[in-house]
């Protein structure tokens, strides 16, 4: 269990929202793409200095991620990043499996404007590595949006956090496997553009299994 930084440049949160909202975005983010990983203990003083904010919008921010599973409170001694168990691993990637190879095989009807949606999901994923998690987000949740199925969106809806945070935790125990993911996309991509379904989604469920295996590795492993 490793602290998170005791320095850090000041960070301008945007405006228009809570100081407690303004913590929850910024700490949430983090947590998502990674740069807070499991196991990580969250200092209230050390975010607050960071968001020129007080630790009460901090420590409200932290335990509405408590709620959420995403940390586990200190008293006195912060908030530590929750880890992703093999077993929640494992039980992500069964729902998806089963909503997303569904939604893959739909998705190959859809049309140019789903592939123009995942054109732009894999620009932005060859062009910043920093955000590859995100960008990996977009590129997923549009194929299931394009299924046209409301209650399979609210369900794929439910996992896309936790859906975030295995990706992240694939790309740092091998940053070098971007690169395989992001052909793997193109692949998918290829047999949606020309009406495949089939296709489509066998080579989503093969792509799953592949980040699923990544993310099960030590970081450095």
């Amino acid at each position: 269990m490793s602290p998170a930084p005791e320095t850090a440049e000041h960070e301008l949160l945007p405006r228009g929202r809570s100081a407690s909202e303004r913590a929850y975005d910024y700490v949430k983010a983090r947590l998502l793409d990674g740069r807070f990983a499991g196991g990580t203990l969250l200092s209230e003083n050390d975010l607050a200095h960071r968001l020129g904010v007080s630790r009460t919008p901090v420590r409200q921010a932290l335990v509405q991620l408590e709620a959420e599973e995403l940390v586990e409170l200190y008293p006195k001694r912060g908030a530590l990043v929750v880890p992703i168990s093999p077993s929640e691993a494992e039980d992500v990637l069964e729902a998806r499996m089963l909503i997303e190879q569904h939604c893959a095989r739909r998705a190959a009807a859809a049309g140019p404007d789903l592939v123009g949606r995942l054109r732009a999901a894999i620009a932005d994923q060859e062009g910043d590595v920093a955000g590859f998690a995100w960008a990996d987000r977009a590129f997923h949740t549009a194929i299931v949006e394009a299924a046209g199925n409301h209650i399979l969106d609210r369900q794929y809806e439910a996992l896309r956090d936790r859906h975030q945070r295995i990706a992240a935790a694939a790309v740092a125990s091998d940053p070098t496997r971007i690169a395989r993911f992001i052909a793997e996309h193109k692949e998918i991509l290829a047999a949606i553009e020309r009406g495949d379904g089939d296709a489509a989604a066998a080579l989503m469920a093969d792509h799953l299994r592949s980040s699923h295996e990544l993310a099960r590795r030590p970081r450095g492993g």
